[in-house]
């Protein structure tokens, strides 16, 4: 049985990707290490309640102690890093937060790793010569793109908000721990994802939640920001692609290739509320234009083609199907 350290699973991404990892590698142990702040939720992992192959530990990453007892306690041999504060709005309000979490908590993660799988820079231990990092960033860290093109690996790092300039930075910790120490690293960056088990705060569930308590379905600025919807199950996928089969010290982007910007979105969800949940008149007049959020960024859209060419990997929802999948999963949360 190999232990690995996967954190953050109490999140969104998290908690889709755990059950799906567990049944489908019996030879795995997962330990959990989840502060569980707002986001985080065990409700979220009720199905692996139980399991003998799954350990929950409450905790800061920044804790450098705890996170040591934690690899010395399992004798961690990989770790799968999806631990973030990750709200834009909230990392406006309350940017030091996310420096902290985001860039400090993955530095001692990769600094107990190092030292515990390595015995000096580019010298693994004995037994431990194929540990990987596997660290879950995002397309934020590129920063805009106008009416054309794609982000791709090569893209020049622009970060707009304190999230994703504290993600940009934790990126650039684990680069570091590769060139330094020889310390085997693989980033991936994916595009917005959606699907069941997503905190209440962000756009899809808000536009749910609001239509069927018939409040208005909050908009920012004129609706036209785009961004790359990729179904978390995909991304699961994508992830476990990674990081077995990935290449030591690439970045692969994985995103789902279904661009659309929010007024779409806001209307798609309306008009499957309006089948599904009929009432007088339409979901649609709910929608209400307010105050853009400071420095929001027009379009992301993410060219997946690395991994699709070199790993096989490919969406299989496209953002029709997969929003169909994600509302009846709400309205059953929400009708429970």
């Amino acid at each position: 049985m190999k232990s690995i350290l996967v954190t953050g699973c109490a999140g969104f991404i998290g908690s889709n990707f755990v059950p799906y990892f567990l049944d489908k590698y019996p030879e795995y142990h997962i330990v959990n290490l989840d502060l569980l702040t707002y986001a985080g939720k065990l409700e979220n992992l009720q199905e692996i309640k139980g399991n003998d192959r799954y350990t929950f530990i409450q905790g800061n990453i920044c804790n450098r102690e705890l996170v040591e007892y934690i690899f010395t306690t399992f004798d961690i041999k990989g770790v799968i890093h999806f631990a973030a504060e990750s709200h834009v709005d909230n990392s406006i309000k309350n940017p030091g937060v996310f420096i902290e979490t985001n860039v400090n908590g993955t530095f001692t993660l990769l600094d107990v790793a190092y030292k515990y799988w390595m015995e000096k820079p580019f010298t693994y231990k004995e037994n431990y010569e194929v540990c990987r990092f596997h660290h879950i960033s995002t397309d934020e860290v590129y920063g805009t793109l106008g009416a054309d093109g794609l982000f791709t690996e090569e893209t020049p790092y622009a970060p707009n908000s304190p999230y994703s300039a504290s993600k940009a930075g934790s990126d650039m910790v684990v680069r570091s721990y590769q060139h330094t120490y020889g310390l085997n690293t693989i980033i991936t960056n994916c595009s917005n994802n959606y699907g069941p088990k997503q905190h209440d705060e962000k756009l899809i569930p808000t536009i749910i939640r609001k239509a069927l308590t018939g409040e208005s379905i909050p908009i920012y600025g004129d609706g036209k920001n785009i961004r790359d919807w990729l179904y978390v199950l995909d991304h699961c996928k994508g992830i476990d692609l990674v990081y077995h089969e990935g290449k030591e010290s690439e970045v692969y982007n994985i995103g789902g290739r279904n661009e659309r910007n929010n007024n779409y979105i806001a209307e798609k969800i309306c008009e499957i509320l309006d089948t599904l949940v009929p009432q007088e008149g339409s979901y649609k007049d709910l929608i209400t234009y307010v105050e853009d959020r400071a420095g929001h960024d027009r379009r992301y859209a993410i060219d997946a083609t690395k991994i699709e060419n070199k790993l096989g990997w490919e969406a299989e929802e496209n953002f029709e199907s997969g929003i169909l999948k994600t509302i009846e999963w709400y309205l059953k949360k929400y009708n429970d």
